[in-house]
């Protein structure tokens, strides 16, 4: 999940994974999978930092789980 502002300055969670693509037109417009669209004040490069952040979170997350076993 990464947290994002949308043009009515209210911050709000998105679920990453459920990206399909990011267009910039000024604003930055998030189209899930499911066709539903956000329009959103943080840029493409903002948005795609923040899921890297949260995948890399998950990823070492299931990593630390698996060598204390």
């Amino acid at each position: 999940m990464i947290e994002l502002t949308g043009l009515n300055h209210k911050r709000f969670i998105l679920n990453a994974e459920h990206i399909e693509k990011i267009e910039s037109v000024p604003e930055s417009i998030i189209t899930l999978i499911n066709g539903k669209k956000y329009l959103v004040e943080e840029n493409i490069d903002e948005i795609i930092n923040k899921v890297v952040i949260y995948k890399r979170k998950i990823f070492t997350m299931n990593i630390q789980e698996a060598s204390a076993k």
